[in-house]
């Protein structure tokens, strides 16, 4: 048995151990453990100014479109993509490990049986992947496991305009369920994660939601906020960046939108704040503009200033999702060009397009 003077010597031998080696982990970036179990940065990696596409997992599983979409990157400005990894309908499309996905059976590698390979494809073509997780519309795991999905006061699930069921956005289970979805893809290969709804429902009869807090005690914005934080905890020690999607008005209002969401309250959680400032999502007359969506460069200048002081100091980086797509005009090269400009004029950290068919306009984009 040890003396109390052993004991302390120990504890002091212990100490001083414990300073070298963190000592000798401040020298280097990341600290790994070989058998994959142990992953943990001192310092974020830094992204590059992103100028990147969205692919659906049908796009990323079909060898010939994404040869197409990496030669478009690889002769123009491009320089990253977004992949689907969960998508709204709640499939996760690689083997994730993780256990709630394997006991509700929510994977389906079939979309892309070779998701390694595409990423690994993605490294040497000098592209940047993000990984897109679908959070809270997800009706797979809300029919699946319905008590921590968001219900009607008659007990049944509640389902949006579109009939999709949603899970409960203040649900712990919801948010590791995602977590763990996250940790698994960056394990998988990619640079960044990217979660997209993130709020509560817009459309439906919300009314006849029963939630799972007191809404007049708890505002919507504060169970987003949480979630934020709890994002940005998991993520504090991971080498892989974080990103948020968020509506575009968020920039103009900060009431959360009758759905949680204000920009504001992931500053400091969060790597990359990427507000939807699609000029055809803004309403008739909006700032004066007849229809927002024939004035591209103004729509998207105006809403990333009017957010740019709020960003300074802060540890997220704007960078924004942009239009590429036919809706209120047609979104020629020259209208994409434009947001582009925009996003660039106003000092925002690179840009992603979108369009849901994941067919994008070349003559807007810069060759290399």
């Amino acid at each position: 048995m040890f003396s109390a003077n052993q004991s302390n010597q120990k504890g002091m031998e212990g100490a001083f151990l414990t300073t070298i080696i963190l000592s000798f982990i401040s020298m280097y970036n990341t600290v790994t453990d070989t058998s994959g179990d142990l992953f943990f940065a001192l310092r974020k990696a830094q992204a590059p100014e992103i100028k990147g596409i969205y692919w659906t997992a049908n796009t990323a599983g079909s060898k010939a479109r994404r040869e197409e979409l990496i030669g478009l990157a690889r002769n123009t400005e491009l320089n990253a993509v977004v992949i689907d990894v969960k998508d709204s309908t709640g499939k996760v499309f690689f083997d994730s490990k993780v256990p709630l996905a394997k006991m509700i059976h929510s994977e389906n590698t079939r979309y892309v049986p070779d998701f390694p390979d595409l990423l690994k494809r993605l490294r040497e073509e000098k592209i940047y992947s993000i990984a897109r997780i679908a959070v809270f519309q997800d009706p797979y795991l809300a029919e699946q496991m319905p008590e921590i999905a968001l219900k009607k006061a008659d007990g049944n699930l509640w389902r949006d305009r579109k009939g999709l069921a949603w899970v409960a956005p203040s649900s712990l289970w919801v948010w590791q369920y995602n977590i763990d979805i996250a940790k698994a893809a960056v394990k998988m290969g990619f640079d960044e994660v990217n979660f997209d709804y993130i709020r509560f429902p817009s459309d439906g009869d919300i009314s006849d939601i029963k939630y799972r807090f007191d809404e007049k005690k708890i505002p919507k914005n504060e169970v987003i906020k949480n979630f934020f934080t709890f994002i940005g905890k998991n993520f504090e020690w991971h080498e892989a960046n974080t990103s948020v999607d968020l509506f575009g008005m968020t920039l103009w209002r900060g009431d959360g939108l009758g759905i949680g969401q204000r920009y504001q309250d992931a500053l400091d959680s969060i790597d990359f704040i990427s507000p939807m400032v699609y000029p055809s999502h803004y309403y008739a007359n909006f700032e004066g503009y007849a229809n927002p969506a024939d004035h591209p460069y103004e729509i998207v200048y105006k809403s990333l200033i009017k957010a740019e002081e709020n960003f300074k100091n802060s540890r997220a980086v704007l960078r924004p999702w942009l239009q590429d797509f036919d809706l209120g005009a047609v979104y020629d090269s020259d209208k994409v060009r434009k947001q582009i400009r925009a996003s660039k004029d106003s000092h925002a950290r690179g840009w992603m397009l979108w369009n849901a068919s994941n067919v994008y306009t070349k003559g807007a984009l810069s060759a290399k």
